[in-house]
């Protein structure tokens, strides 16, 4: 079992920055691939971005070169850094734990995900 709750989201305007964390505690000795995850109003739930257990990462073409996930694992905390944020990135923000098993990988479809935060609000105003 894997317990995840994010936090940092706020209120900014267009081309500001937030960095959301996600602190996770559980069974974090096993493998995990680790995501972000966006559901805006009336829309589906998309992939954001993502990171397997070796430190690969993964990013929707809406937000690379934008955003970037990482993590310490020492303190056992996923990250988002959020930059040139727009009002289209406006949305309740996820993260998310599926266990990395060797020759299967992370999956970017959000029903595949076993373990999930509470969320988090991103709110950009123009």
């Amino acid at each position: 079992q894997v317990q995840l709750a994010e936090s940092g989201g706020g209120s900014v305007q267009a081309g500001g920055s937030l960095r959301l964390s996600c602190a996770t505690s559980g069974s974090t000795s096993r493998r995990y691939c680790m995501a972000w995850f966006r559901q805006a109003p009336g829309k589906e739930r998309e992939l954001v971005a993502i990171i397997t257990s070796a430190g690969r990462t993964g990013y929707a073409g809406s937000v690379k070169d934008r955003f970037t996930i990482s993590q310490d694992n020492a303190k056992n905390t996923l990250y988002l850094q959020m930059n040139s944020l727009q009002p289209e990135d406006t949305a309740m923000y996820y993260c998310a734990a599926d266990p990395d098993i060797p020759g299967i990988g992370c999956t970017s479809t959000a029903g595949e995900y076993n373990y999930w935060g509470q969320g988090t609000q991103v709110t950009v105003s123009s």
